[in-house]
């Protein structure tokens, strides 16, 4: 009777684990494409700089020429002033966000609005609270 020719290089371990199965292989590359394409997706629904209407462009254009703003250099010392930068920030996520909902099939176009809405609300009471307080 012959001998077993050894399937490992010599002075290698045996391997401990068996190749995966074609299934398997075929199992676990559909779910890594399935999670790439549920990314891209939700990349879909962020904000961009496509999301932004014609005139907030054009708007924030002629801002740029202007070079960076004061409130990226300068920190507002007065709650009015931090009150002021707050609202033109959460103003423009709020169109950018719109933005993004015109984006969407037009089922999901209101709760995305509704949601947009909310958010804004909701930042700008924290905003006004923060200012009461000073802060």
């Amino acid at each position: 009777m012959r001998e077993p020719v050894p399937t490992v290089m010599p002075g290698a371990s045996a391997p401990t684990t068996r190749p995966l199965s074609r299934a398997l292989r075929t199992a676990i590359l559909s779910a890594g494409l399935m999670g790439m394409s549920l990314a891209q997706a939700q990349q879909a629904q962020t904000s961009t700089d496509q999301n932004v209407p014609a005139a907030t462009a054009r708007q924030q254009a002629a801002e740029i020429a202007r070079g960076d703003p004061a409130r990226w250099s300068r920190e507002d010392v007065t709650p009015d002033a931090r009150l002021r930068t707050l609202r033109k920030e959460m103003g423009a996520a709020l169109q950018e966000a719109r933005g993004a909902c015109r984006a969407l099939a037009a089922a999901e176009r209101g709760a995305c609005n509704k949601e947009a809405q909310a958010n804004y609300q909701k930042d700008m009471a924290g905003a006004r609270a923060q200012a009461a307080v000073g802060g």
